[in-house]
């Protein structure tokens, strides 16, 4: 894919040229550093550490002709990661000093995200495999804790076995992961022989999913539509009209209606970008991911029409690292579309996060694709008016803009007139937990927890009843089975204190502990905090000490869920303590127990 020019993106945006000191470089983009610089002109020793010669050449050999671009830090230390397996101290000095980055800028990124790992001088690297299990809330649930303790003994004291937050992948419950490979459905078998697998191949490469491919979709009239628009067949105004009166909302999480997020930005001054948050990252959820590996060019269709309706030459793809096979579907068929000339002078930058829950907030990914902290910004201002590199920024997540082809072909009343109960259009419902048939359901919006329990889940397990339900994910909150009957949608939950979210629906059974199942979504929310507000860090932190008491001192657990609520930054610690008030609001036997 072609690089842009990125003019007016802002420091350390594509395109900006690097420099030396004052501005002055050697023309090949690494910096020259003059030989009277410095405090002392003849220094008896150097300060600090030395940048190593052998270091600085494996990193330029690596990095090769790509641009020295500091907004690209996290994609070079992922290669780094990838070809030595960790992330040792002289490489990250030399990488630093190919960037123009000093060293504490480069570690303090390198050491936010949970997938890097940094060896310091005198360290022993990691094993060549790590075996990480995920011990989100449903794969817990089946059996991921004994797993993790069993694995060790299992697979022999070479191996590194490590807990792992949720891996989207909820609905084959419990998952592992081997390297870039998956073991679903995981038991210690299993994983022993993907081992061996791994060892005997030299790699542990993804299983490619079979999926739509560019010719397939093109075949069955793909990006007709596309080319209509680019053609003049419609106009932009006709384009908001139809998202706006099909009632699309963003389906992240948030909820704002896509046909006047499109206006706003296509209102504002040009260059403007495209940010897709594929990181879905809430334990739960994995519809984005189901979607991709099926039918990735309705996606990327939907994003080229926003692109094009809204004015934006440049898009970036932000897919959690969680994802590999997908990451490989995605370089393939961008691509291809290349090479037929349907992204028409778009560049399309396909960026990779490195395991950081919090980057599936919009302004935390911004952060993330500049090559920093994923830290959340203060709003206002929003994207939407200053977000990536600066300029006016379309934030999307990925089925919001798998529908829009659909919307526009089909008319917006055959979106809005799909739902129940006075709701407008198509949910898609990430269900795992203790039902017969897990996985991804496509339903009308207002459909209900025991509707879709009954009529697209096959009922509950054998042995298993009905007893409670996540309506969002880990942060949407617990609702009682006694409470299954309101609409699931935008709007409907937060009077009881929960809402839809992301739409990862987990259900649970009477075989389930209500304080186990918010301690281990507490326990999530205080790995990935962050860390940037002292209420989030320290309330998450604090809260789980008090919940893994025998007994809960509820007082001094709702004013620390007030205080995370009332002075946190951003949605991660205002929606923390959903769960544990959810418990102690509608499952107070448990706490007696």
């Amino acid at each position: 894919m072609p690089e842009g020019s990125g003019k007016g993106l802002g420091p350390g945006g594509p395109g900006e040229k690097a420099a030396g000191n004052g501005g002055s470089g050697n023309g090949n983009g690494r910096r020259k550093i003059h030989p009277g610089s410095g405090r002392r002109k003849t220094p008896k020793e150097p300060r600090g550490r030395v940048l190593e010669p052998e270091a600085l050449e494996e990193v330029q050999a690596l990095l090769g002709e790509r641009p020295r671009q500091a907004d690209r830090l996290i994609e070079y230390l992922h290669l780094l990661q990838d070809t030595y397996k960790c992330l040792h101290a002289r490489h990250l000095q030399a990488l630093g000093e190919e960037l123009r980055l000093p060293m504490a800028a480069v570690y303090e990124v390198a050491s936010f995200y949970a997938h890097f790992d940094i060896v310091l001088d005198g360290e022993a690297p990691p094993p060549p495999l790590t075996v990480r299990v995920c011990d989100s809330l449903t794969c817990e649930m089946m059996g991921a804790a004994e797993l993790r303790e069993a694995l060790p003994a299992a697979l022999g004291g070479a191996m590194r076995v490590l807990r792992a937050p949720c891996m989207g992948r909820c609905d084959a419950a419990p998952t592992a992961e081997i390297g870039h490979r998956h073991v679903d459905k995981a038991t210690v078998g299993r994983i022993a022989e993907a081992v061996q697998a791994a060892v005997r191949e030299g790699a542990t490469h993804p299983l490619m999913p079979e999926y739509e491919a560019l010719q397939t979709y093109r075949a069955a009239g793909g990006y007709a539509l596309l080319e209509a628009c680019r053609a003049g067949a419609r106009s932009t105004a006709e384009i908001f009209d139809l998202l706006s009166d099909s009632g699309l909302r963003g389906l992240g999480g948030a909820g704002f209606p896509a046909g006047q997020k499109w206006r706003l930005v296509a209102r504002e001054p040009a260059p403007r970008l495209l940010a897709v948050n594929a990181d879905e990252g809430e334990p739960g959820t994995f519809k984005d991911r189901y979607y991709l590996e099926r039918s990735p060019h309705r996606f990327l269709e939907g994003m080229l029409i926003a692109a094009w309706a809204v004015g934006i030459d440049r898009i970036y793809i932000y897919l959690r690292d969680e994802y590999p096979a997908i990451r490989q579907v995605l370089r393939n068929e961008l691509t291809r579309l290349q090479d037929a000339g349907l992204l028409a002078g778009l560049t399309v930058e396909l960026r990779r996060g490195a395991g950081a829950y919090i980057c599936g907030e919009e302004s935390a990914m911004l952060e993330s694709i500049e090559g920093r902290r994923g830290y959340p910004r203060h709003k206002p201002p929003y994207p939407s008016q200053v977000g990536l590199f600066g300029r006016p920024t379309l934030t999307h997540n990925v089925e919001t803009l798998y529908w829009v082809r659909d919307i526009i072909e089909k008319g917006p009343t055959w979106f809005a007139r799909q739902g129940r109960q006075g709701r407008k259009g198509l949910r898609s419902f990430s269900v795992s937990g203790r039902v017969r048939e897990p996985g991804v359901k496509l339903t009308p919006a207002g459909v209900t927890a025991r509707e879709l329990i009954e009529e697209y889940c096959g009922g509950m397990a054998e042995g298993h009843v009905f007893k409670a339900y996540l309506p969002g994910g880990a942060s949407g909150g617990i609702l009682p089975a006694s409470m299954a009957d309101i609409p699931l949608d935008f709007g409907t939950l937060e009077e009881h204190g929960c809402f839809i979210g992301s739409a990862a629906v987990v259900v649970l059974s009477q075989q389930d502990d209500m304080k186990r199942v918010a301690l281990n979504l507490m326990r999530f929310f205080e790995s990935e905090s962050c860390g940037q507000c002292t209420p989030c860090r320290v309330g998450t932190e604090k809260t789980v000490k008090l919940m893994e008491r025998a007994h809960w001192d509820l007082g001094l657990l709702e004013e620390l869920a007030e205080t995370m609520r009332d002075a946190s930054i951003c949605g991660l610690g205002q929606a923390a303590p959903n769960p544990l008030l959810s418990v102690v609001k509608h499952f107070p036997e448990d706490l007696e127990a």
